[in-house]
């Protein structure tokens, strides 16, 4: 009967875990989710529809496809401290995906078109599930991947 009594003093949370410590690889799965497919659609559009990426595009996959990698090896390996490395990698490539939004949409005048040189984002072929242009699409994978990062640094932080 004393076994009993010592069974019901084991706290619910020592069972199942603390929610704040247990929780926080759910927004990095995402994160990679997201980092993956849109790496996967950039390399879609570039090597299955064949559309050459202009020098913006070029500069994000550079900062979005080291994510995917980075982010499925944390997953795997359950790096709680991936936000520390990750996190500005995807605020730079947010950066970088801003500018040529604000380019994209003839928000900010410039002399230098880096889309008008080569490949440009500004064609109406670069507009994918329904009339979503492509360095929108960028910045709200990298908004999301930033978003997810942030909530595995509260909730994998003591």
């Amino acid at each position: 009967m004393d076994h009993i009594a010592d069974i019901s003093l084991i706290k619910k949370e020592e069972i199942v875990g603390s929610t704040s410590n247990n929780t926080w690889w759910i927004p990095l799965f995402i994160a990679w989710l997201m980092s993956f497919s849109a790496s996967l659609l950039a390399l879609f559009i570039g090597e299955v529809m064949g559309q050459a990426p202009c020098l913006l595009c070029w500069y994000q996959r550079a900062a979005m496809f080291p994510l995917a990698i980075v982010l499925g090896l944390a997953c795997l390996y359950e790096d709680r401290s991936v936000w520390r490395y990750a996190l500005p990698l995807a605020v730079i490539g947010g950066a970088i995906a801003i500018w040529h939004n604000l380019l994209y949409f003839n928000l900010v005048p410039t002399p230098l078109e880096p889309c008008g040189v080569g490949p440009s984002c500004s064609s109406a072929d670069m507009v994918v599930f329904g009339g979503l242009p492509i360095p929108t699409l960028s910045l709200v994978a990298f908004m999301g991947v930033s978003s997810c990062l942030c909530l595995v640094k509260r909730k994998a932080t003591p």
